[in-house]
């Protein structure tokens, strides 16, 4: 018997199920969240929350926490649009934007997910290998005649951040929508927000998984022209952002700033200090704008294992263009960090001998 149904839909054929498989470890930075925990309003708002909030439907579209977001972002309300994360997000926004059969074109590499949701949504994806400064090819994505280009911001895994020549070039000349992915933005201090605010063809995704420390509430959001953002809310749908994640992302934006300013720097900071740790050792890490350092690291996917072997994680990155085999490793309490430093040391020493 076969295991496609009869009435299933075509495209879906070739469309896996993510799964990055990743047994569960003692120590886990495989993906870039907030390693330092809730911010406090948040954790109460969760204590606090009425048992009333969770048996009634959330808001349609989380209009007080767009009014939030807006202020947090220098936008205004009616240019936010949020959803269950930044990949609601990006899917809501593909289907938006996207006419089935056109070219969903972006630099890679990046974020894995940009190619199955343009399968997803009957879209065909063209991936265009960055230039060896880790800036994409923008000749070469704008000849593709893409629907929608997708950039991502500080980039992942890379860490790069886009040039913003690069992205006022791709919104003056690209033929649709131009997609920027700034899950990363609060860590490099670089946001596309005032051009998005200006022109009628640039989205800015953005989320709250990872300098807000709520990852695992899901919220997501969208920064664009007013006619933009008002047609991914159409696709997004109603009751999209749920009760608790709401009044949660609303008391860390009311209360918790100093708290993820804060963090942010933190991370920051031990961002550089794994980056010297690993030059130290005789790496070159990449230079990273975001939260997480990737280093070239032969064999990265055995020295990977290696890791798992001792209850560590890292994500390995295998050929990356211009690179070669990568770890991306995210950061967190320097403890944590330095517990994966005595880890790293072992496994490469096992893997190749402690050489580069």
């Amino acid at each position: 018997m076969s295991d496609r149904l009869a009435y299933a839909r075509a495209l879906y054929d070739g469309v896996p199920l993510y799964d990055p498989k990743r047994a569960p470890v003692d120590l886990d930075l495989t993906d870039n969240t907030n390693l330092w925990g809730l911010p406090p309003a948040a954790e109460r708002a969760l204590r606090d929350l009425a048992v009333s909030r969770v048996t009634r439907y959330p808001s349609l579209y989380a209009a007080e926490l767009k009014q939030e977001l807006a202020h947090f972002v220098g936008a205004t309300p009616e240019c936010v649009v949020t959803g269950c994360g930044s990949d609601d997000i990006l899917d809501s926004a593909m289907r938006a934007f996207g006419e089935p059969g056109s070219v969903v074109a972006g630099s890679e590499p990046s974020f894995a997910m940009i190619p199955i949701f343009a399968q997803m949504n009957g879209l065909r994806y063209v991936g265009v290998t960055e230039r060896p400064d880790h800036q994409p090819d923008l000749d070469v994505l704008l000849a593709a005649n893409p629907r929608i280009l997708y950039l991502c911001s500080p980039n992942n895994p890379t860490g790069a951040l886009l040039k913003r020549e690069t992205l006022e070039r791709a919104v003056r000349e690209a033929p649709g929508v131009v997609f920027v992915d700034e899950a990363y933005a609060e860590f490099s201090g670089v946001s596309a927000v005032d051009l998005a605010m200006r022109v009628d063809n640039l989205l800015v995704i953005r989320t709250m998984s990872k300098a807000f420390g709520l990852a695992g509430l899901r919220v997501g959001y969208g920064i664009g022209a007013t006619p933009l953002v008002r047609d991914v809310e159409k696709s997004r749908g109603p009751y999209k952002l749920n009760a608790v994640a709401e009044q949660m992302a609303l008391a860390a934006l009311r209360s918790d700033m100093p708290w993820v300013h804060d963090h942010v720097a933190l991370a920051v900071k031990t961002r550089e200090r794994l980056a010297d740790e690993l030059r130290a050792r005789g790496y070159a890490p990449l230079d990273s704008h975001a939260n997480y350092v990737c280093v070239p690291v032969a064999r990265a996917v055995d020295v990977g294992q290696a890791l798992r072997a001792r209850g560590v994680a890292a994500r390995p990155f295998p050929g990356l263009p211009h690179v070669g085999d990568t770890l991306r490793i995210s950061v967190g309490p320097w403890e944590l960090v330095e517990r994966f430093l005595t880890a790293f040391d072992e496994a490469t020493r096992d893997v190749h001998g402690g050489a580069p």
